[in-house]
């Protein structure tokens, strides 16, 4: 888990740990707009991945964030390294983290994976964002992680 969270792991453990002062509650019901909302704003895709942690399904979060360095990367070594990575963890049967998606999307990466492109991983991504978005996301807003968090940074701004 990345250094962002930190607070928010002392803070559910710890009711006198507070969140980032810069943290705002205009960004916290902004979450509760759209998932699109909540995975654009600076700490949500932090706290979407701690509460996925919870649930023992955070590999979706971190696939799919790890797609989003991925499709940065320009050096095609750097590239071919980084997609044999993410089959291995993510996409090839039965390893340890594995994603939920279809067969028709995990032969095409396993075809193109031989020349990997910045959207090699593409499909299989927008697979797992809609299963966040339609399965996990909705529990995350009626969740006490969210719920607390809500009701801590609005008794901060009373």
């Amino acid at each position: 888990m990345s250094r962002r969270t930190c607070w928010l792991c002392k803070m559910c453990g710890d009711a006198s740990e507070s969140p980032p002062s810069n943290l705002t509650l205009e960004e916290l019901l902004q979450w509760a707009q759209s998932f699109e909302k909540l995975m654009a704003t600076k700490y949500g895709p932090a706290v979407y991945a701690a509460y996925l942690k919870t649930e023992h399904s955070d590999e979706n979060i971190q696939f799919w964030m790890e797609c989003e360095t991925y499709k940065k990367i320009t050096l095609r070594w750097s590239r071919v390294y980084r997609a044999k990575k993410l089959y291995k963890i993510y996409i090839q049967p039965q390893s340890p983290r594995e994603i939920n998606i279809d067969s028709s999307t995990r032969e095409a990466i396993i075809r193109n994976i031989q020349e990997p492109t910045q959207s090699c991983f593409e499909e299989a991504q927008k697979i797992v964002y809609t299963h966040m978005e339609r399965d996990s996301y909705p529990r995350f807003l009626k969740s006490e992680m969210y719920q607390n968090l809500l009701k801590s940074i609005q008794s901060n701004n009373s």
